[in-house]
C-alpha cells in the first residue's frame, strides 16, 4: 500500500465564538480559504495540484450548508479544478477529513489531499442544524439520548472524578497554553486572519484566560445541574440507562469545558510523489487511522475504544505512543482516557487543549493534529496520537510517525 505522508499544517487562530468575537465578521467560507491559501503559498500549489479538498464542519446549514468544501475552494485562490468534499463525523470532522485523505492517497486515488476543516460557530450556532437524534423522539427516547454535557457529568460519576479534579485539568490547561504561546510554539502553524484591506483581524487564540485559578473556578455554578435535575430532567434518562449510578454528579461548568469560538485548519497530504512533483520533504507519515461507535448515552468515551482499536490494528502498544493529543471537550474526556491507559499527562495535550483556546467543531481535528505534529519536530519526538470524542457516541483516532 502507497504510503500518506504530511507535508504542511496550517490553522487560524481561534476567534472568540460571539458576536463580539474578533472572526464574527469573517464567514466559513472566507475563514476556509485563509487556511486552503496558506496551504497554496507555502507549498506552491499551482492548478490541479491536489485531486481533492475534503473539509469538516459540523452544523451544516445557512453559509455553512451546501457543499462547503467547494465553496471554499472557489472562495480561495486554488485553481477551480480542485472539487470539494464536505463531511460530518461530528467533533471529529476535520480529523476524520485528513483519515479520509489519507486513505485515499494510499489506495491509489491520486498523489495528493488538501484535508481539515472550519466552524464559525459566531454565525451559525451549535445546533442550529435541528438534527435527528436530539429532536425524533422515536430516536431520542430509544437510545437514551441527553446533551454532552451531561454525558460529560456521567463520565465524571461513572469513574469517580471530582469537580475540583476537572479544575486543576483545566487551570493547567490555561497554562500550557499561555507558556506555548509565549514561547511561539504555533507560529509554524497559526496563519494571522487579515481584512480586505490587508489589516490584522486575529492573529493569536482570543479564547484563553490565563489569569483562571481554582478560585476564580470555584465560583462558578455548575452548566448542566438544571437542566439534569429539574427541567427536562436528563438526569432520569441517564438513571434509567444507568441505574448503578443513584445520582448523576455534574462538576462541569464553562471553565473545565471547551469553548466554542470559530477557526479553520488545513492539512497537506500526499504520497512520494506529490513531494517530489513540488520539491517538498514529507514532516510525518500517517501510520494508521480509526473510528468506532460507542454508547451513545455516555457518548463521549470514544477516545478510548478508538484508541485500542488503533494500537491494536496497527500492531502497537499505548507506550510506543511519545505524545498525545486528546481533544479537551470536557475535562473528564481527557481524565477518563488518562485513566483507562495510565498515561501520564505530561505527555497529553503539553500545549494546552480546547478548554484553554477553544474547540471550532469541525476544524478542531486538524488542529490538534497540527498541533501534535509540532510538537513532536519541537521535542524530537517520533510518534503521535491524536483523538477525539464524538457526539452520538463515536471516537476517531490517527497516528502520525516523523519521517
Amino acid at each position: 500500500m502507497t504510503e500518506a505522508y504530511i507535508y504542511d499544517a496550517v490553522r487560524t487562530p481561534r476567534g472568540k465564538g460571539r458576536k463580539d468575537g474578533s472572526l464574527h465578521e469573517v464567514s466559513a467560507a472566507r475563514l476556509s480559504a485563509v487556511a486552503l491559501n496558506a496551504l497554496k503559498e507555502r507549498n506552491g500549489l499551482e492548478g490541479h495540484a491536489v485531486e481533492d479538498v475534503i473539509w469538516g464542519n459540523v452544523t451544516q446549514v445557512a453559509e455553512q450548508g451546501a457543499c462547503l468544501a467547494r465553496t471554499a475552494v472557489l472562495a480561495s485562490d486554488l485553481d477551480e479544478s480542485i472539487p470539494g468534499l464536505s463531511i460530518n463525523r461530528f467533533c471529529a470532522s476535520g480529523l476524520e477529513a485528513v483519515n479520509v485523505a489519507a486513505n485515499q492517497v494510499r489506495g491509489g486515488a491520486g498523489n495528493g489531499y488538501i484535508a481539515g476543516g472550519v466552524e464559525c460557530m459566531s454565525r451559525v450556532p451549535m445546533g442550529s442544524d435541528g438534527g435527528a437524534i436530539a429532536v425524533d423522539p422515536s430516536i431520542a427516547i430509544d437510545n437514551y439520548f441527553v446533551p454532552q454535557g451531561i454525558s460529560a457529568d456521567i463520565i465524571a460519576t461513572k469513574y469517580g472524578f471530582t469537580r475540583d479534579m476537572a479544575d486543576a485539568m483545566a487551570v493547567e490547561s490555561q497554562k500550557r497554553a499561555k507558556a506555548a504561546w509565549d514561547a511561539g510554539h504555533f507560529s509554524r502553524s497559526v496563519v494571522p486572519v487579515y481584512d480586505v484591506n490587508g489589516l490584522p483581524i486575529l492573529a493569536y487564540d482570543e479564547f484563553m484566560r490565563p489569569e483562571t485559578d481554582m478560585q476564580s473556578l470555584g465560583a462558578l455554578n455548575p452548566s448542566f445541574k438544571q437542566m439534569g435535575e429539574v427541567m427536562p430532567g436528563f438526569d432520569k434518562i441517564a438513571i434509567l440507562k444507568y441505574p448503578e449510578l443513584e445520582r448523576v454528579n455534574h462538576i462541569h461548568h464553562a471553565g473545565n469545558s471547551s469553548g466554542i469560538v470559530d477557526g479553520a485548519a488545513a492539512v497537506l497530504i500526499g504520497n512520494k510523489e506529490l513531494g517530489e512533483q513540488l520539491g517538498l520533504k514529507p514532516r510525518a507519515r500517517i501510520r494508521a487511522t480509526a473510528k468506532i461507535g460507542t454508547d451513545p448515552t455516555i457518548m463521549l468515551t470514544g477516545p478510548v475504544p478508538v484508541t485500542e482499536k488503533i494500537l491494536r490494528e496497527s500492531g502497537m502498544s499505548i507506550s510506543d505512543i511519545d505524545l498525545f493529543e486528546v481533544n479537551e471537550a470536557f475535562a473528564s474526556v481527557v481524565m477518563r482516557f488518562e485513566q483507562a491507559f495510565n498515561v501520564d499527562h505530561a505527555k497529553v495535550n503539553v500545549n494546552g487543549g480546547s478548554i484553554a483556546m477553544g474547540h471550532p467543531l469541525g476544524a478542531t481535528g486538524a488542529m490538534i493534529l497540527s498541533a501534535l505534529l509540532d510538537e513532536l519536530e519541537r521535542s524530537d519526538k517520533e510518534t503521535g496520537l491524536a483523538t477525539l470524542c464524538i457526539g452520538s457516541g463515536m471516537g476517531a483516532a490517527t497516528i502520525i510517525e516523523r519521517v
